[in-house]
């Protein structure tokens, strides 16, 4: 079954996904969802439907992301910038989710479709503190303390591929 869902999506029907964006993005930058809208993807990526696995929807705004010209404090030669920001849309998407649930751990994300103006990302959260994910021996490993912030470290692999790893 799950492969049937895979194909449809590498075709996905245009006018049923372009109605869902619409309505997207009147809704906000973050969104719970009760469950992954691309299930294969988040099988795959390790979600469970369990206890302690949250799935939110993020919405970021496309566009270079130049770094800003800092106004005062430095010589000319360091006042002009002409780098932009190296990291991927789904890294930051990913950051951003982890940033707004601070208390979940960012276990994996994956693109839904983009527009004109933004970027959907679906990003799998996990809540390390629950018993459900301490029990559970392929996912226990996210409890440990060294695996917090695991995201804002460039672990996860939306990370380790902005990073060229």
């Amino acid at each position: 079954m799950y492969h049937y869902l895979q194909q449809a999506w590498k075709k996905p029907d245009r006018k049923v996904l372009r109605e869902r964006m619409i309505a997207w993005r009147k809704s906000p930058v973050f969104t719970r969802l009760e469950k992954p809208l691309r299930i294969d993807r988040a099988r795959a990526l390790g979600y469970k439907d369990k206890k302690g696995f949250v799935v939110i929807r993020v919405r970021l705004m496309r566009g270079g992301h130049r770094r800003p010209r800092p106004n005062k404090g430095r010589r000319g030669k360091r006042l002009h910038t002409r780098k932009n920001l190296k990291m991927n849309y789904q890294w930051i998407a990913e950051q951003r989710a982890g940033r707004k649930f601070s208390n979940l751990e960012v276990l994996n994300s994956y693109l839904l479709g983009k527009d004109g103006i933004y970027y959907f990302y679906e990003v799998i959260l996990v809540d390390p503190e629950r018993p459900e994910i301490k029990a559970d021996k392929t996912i226990s490993w996210i409890a440990k303390p060294e695996n917090r912030g695991r995201v804002f470290r460039g672990l996860t692999s939306a990370g380790k591929k902005s990073r060229g790893l």
